[in-house]
């Protein structure tokens, strides 16, 4: 045991590193990711009343559920910063799910060190292989509230109480992010294998709760929230296999261990469990890779099954501290993949993210200083210049790019010279279509480049 405690120890160690440069970073005005303005202008319309489904004509699209606006808005309003509220919502909710792990790896007969390396491995796959630790997004807020319910389901004895508490939980979190569809599917699977009158007591108190939230949308927003959620999006093979090759870095050997688990285990409730939420997981998440913007959330999912399926094998196999070793291998393998020349700067560690800042508040103030309208790709930028959202450059450009919307008015705007100024991520990769990228060519010049993008005024 004490080599498990060791990586354990070493593990954790990565983890608080990795995390300090999220916790040194949370406060400054720099993108950590396109969605972070975009999440911050629909939770500003949720706190002001202004329309937080716009219309089929509106440059702004919204195809998220509508609960993580109000939760980071109403944060936001007290800070005066929703960007800012929702990083540390994000930064919450990610111990809130490393704990749930660790919780349920106890609830399934584990020992202490074993539920914790279920939990730090968890954790150090995210920091590592993903930004979306302390990032605007409601991910990790819709699965911390997703493991609460995971957890109450898991538990025996289990009761109507406790059942219908976890089908709430389960609707909540599907209305903080919609991929949240996993979970759920996993446990009822299993439920009609060991309690099935747990099961359809779940299922019926499920489709009850999911139906008096779709009718409440419906209701407060006109539309229905499938329509929403049912956007336009290119999706390729090549965006699959990319995104998938570089998620088994981490996933590959997890993968193996509970497929051992499951042949010398097949009769364990709960190695049974944790099979059937990784196979539905991967398959789900898989099927999402194949998406334009579709990032590693994609298979947060599978990551929490893996690392229950970890902490089961450590207990249900011989060899545990071994079995330690070969398991944190990933961790090591992807630290040494993602590792930058930047990490042997002593800023990069101790003063995180610096220059981006000075640089991001010399663009913000560019911007705030342009009287009009300003289009943004990077929304956050934008937002903190005070500037109006005019469009939605990732979502319209797959409407664009797969032909649901016409690109035509947009285009007519850009040679009016409707924007005072236009910042784009780059004008090789554009975002946009052709035409409108010949259009801001005609009409703009640029006036300065840097890691925020490219920056046009008028000619």
């Amino acid at each position: 045991m004490k080599a498990l405690r060791l990586v354990n120890l070493l593990i954790a160690l990565i983890c608080a590193i990795f995390l300090w440069r999220v916790f040194a970073a949370i406060g400054l005005h720099v993108p950590f990711d396109p969605n972070e303005g975009w999440n911050a202008y629909h939770a500003a319309a949720a706190m002001t009343g202004k329309p937080l489904y716009p219309d089929a004509g509106s440059f702004i699209v919204n195809n998220y559920p509508p609960l993580s606006f109000y939760i980071v808005g109403a944060l936001g309003r007290i800070l005066g910063d929703n960007i800012i509220a929702g990083r540390i919502i994000s930064l919450l909710a990610f111990p809130g799910i490393a704990f749930g792990i660790f919780v349920a790896v106890r609830s399934m007969r584990c020992g202490r060190s074993e539920a914790l390396f279920s939990a730090l491995l968890f954790a150090a796959c995210l920091l590592v292989t993903s930004d979306y630790v302390g990032m605007d997004d409601p991910q990790l807020l819709g699965h911390a509230i997703g493991i609460a319910g995971f957890i109450l389901l898991l538990r025996e004895p289990r009761n109507r109480r406790s059942i219908t508490a976890s089908a709430l939980l389960f609707t909540l979190a599907g209305f903080a992010k919609h991929n949240l569809i996993v979970q759920p599917l996993a446990m009822v699977l299993w439920l009609l294998i060991y309690d099935r009158s747990a099961a359809w007591k779940f299922i019926v108190s499920g489709v009850v709760f999911l139906s008096l939230g779709l009718l409440a949308f419906r209701l407060t927003y006109g539309i229905d929230l499938l329509t929403v959620l049912n956007s336009a999006r290119v999706y390729s093979f090549q965006n699959l296999t990319a995104n998938l090759s570089s998620w088994l870095v981490w996933g590959a050997i997890p993968i193996i261990g509970l497929a051992i688990l499951i042949l010398l285990r097949h009769r364990d409730g709960h190695v049974v469990l944790c099979a059937l939420y990784a196979l539905i997981a991967i398959a789900v998440g898989t099927a999402f890779f194949g998406g334009d913007g579709v990032d590693m959330n994609a298979m947060f999912d599978a990551d929490v099954a893996l690392a229950l399926g970890v902490g089961l094998a450590l207990n249900r196999l011989p060899a545990r501290n071994i079995l330690a070793l070969v398991y944190a291998a990933p961790v090591a393998l992807a630290v040494w993949q993602f590792s930058d020349s930047e990490w042997l700067e002593r800023d990069f560690w101790l003063h995180p993210l610096k220059a981006d800042a000075e640089a991001a508040n010399g663009d913000i103030a560019f911007l705030k200083a342009k009287n009009g309208p300003v289009l943004c790709e990077t929304l956050s930028l934008c937002y903190w210049a005070d500037k109006q959202a005019e469009v939605d450059v990732f979502n319209v450009g797959e409407q664009f790019a797969t032909g649901a919307r016409s690109d035509k008015v947009l285009t007519e705007l850009i040679d009016q010279r409707y924007f005072r100024t236009l910042q784009f991520e780059s004008l090789s990769s554009f975002a946009l279509t052709p035409r409108i990228r010949e259009a801001v060519v005609r009409n703009y010049r640029v006036d300065h480049t840097n890691d925020d993008g490219v920056f046009l005024i008028s000619r």
